[in-house]
């Protein structure tokens, strides 16, 4: 079984999933995507999981694509002088901070706000869920793939553009799923 966990139904509504295709939504936020995987990952059909919603970007390129992710780091753990900007104190190995999923694609980083200005962590695009969902699955060893369609610039309009966007992006996930193919990022 394929556990997709999404953020909010509205980002994958219009389409129909197989029935392999498990679909549990987590709700907005890091803490709320760590609860969801925790009870996802405690399925004994689980067998992988992939994250797929909506982004905002800070590389005008990307905007109303739909993109592979292949690293992810948390903009919004801010521990210094404990550890660098982003890597979460007394952790050691690569969950400590930025995660490699391998792979082509996109610099994702997750933190709970919503972007409208570019952070201080580096990075293409920006989420709300995904680092919580990567570092659980890694945790357990659990194969996690992670794609998001770009709704907006991660700017003073972010807000509406996301509202009027954020259904565009399911149906160019579904040709990635049914496939089984990767995306360039």
């Amino acid at each position: 079984m394929i556990d997709l966990i999404v953020a909010l139904e509205m980002e994958i509504a219009d389409i129909t999933l197989p029935p392999a295709v498990r679909v549990p939504c987590c709700g907005v936020g890091k803490v709320n995507a760590a609860l969801a995987v925790a009870g996802v990952l405690a399925r004994p059909d689980c067998r992988r999981v992939i994250n797929y919603g909506t982004a905002g970007s800070l590389v005008p390129a990307l905007a109303g694509r739909l993109v592979r992710v292949a690293r992810i780091v948390q903009r919004d753990m801010d521990a210094r002088p404990l550890a660098p900007l982003g890597a979460t104190p007394f952790e050691d190995g690569p969950v400590a901070g930025e995660i490699d999923l391998g792979g082509t694609g996109v610099r994702l980083s997750t933190g709970d706000n919503f972007v409208t200005s570019p952070p201080e962590v580096q990075s293409d695009i920006v989420d709300m869920e995904a680092y919580a969902l990567a570092k659980a699955c890694h945790r357990v060893s659990r194969p996690f793939e992670c794609y998001k369609f770009v709704t907006d610039l991660a700017d003073e309009n972010a807000t509406a553009n996301w509202r009027d966007n954020v259904a565009k992006g399911a149906t160019l996930f579904l040709e990635v799923l049914e496939t089984g193919g990767g995306l360039p990022g």
